[in-house]
């Protein structure tokens, strides 16, 4: 027994979407389905560098907690709806606000170093 054809993507598309009867055999195999159109992407200008993700921005640190700190946090995170990184991040402005230093808000509207 033969295995089923494989389905792309055209296929179901036109499937979907039926050519008219009277356009003709050429309309009905023209590679797209009637009524689509083709649009087209704005590049970049040239010389601008794609806006980097917070991933590939920051740096990563491990920070180890002792269970019932990790589940109070996690806890905490649940009940306000939020992350546990936003948690963290709060924390550490309250840190910085302690100690007279500046904030994270400030520390990212700046230039790098």
């Amino acid at each position: 027994m033969s295995k089923p054809p494989k389905l792309s993507l055209a296929a179901i598309v036109a499937s979907a979407n039926p050519p008219d009867r009277h356009l003709g055999a050429k309309a009905a195999f023209a590679g797209r389905p009637q009524g689509a159109e083709i649009v087209t992407l704005a590049l970049a200008p040239p010389g601008a560098k794609p806006a980097a993700t917070l991933k590939q921005r920051a740096r990563q640190m491990s920070v180890y907690l002792e269970p019932p700190v990790y589940d109070q946090l996690r806890d905490l995170a649940y009940a306000e709806r939020t992350k546990m990184h936003a948690l963290m991040l709060e924390a550490l402005d309250l840190l910085f606000k302690q100690r007279g230093a500046r904030s994270i808000a400030q520390l990212t509207d700046t230039q790098p170093r």
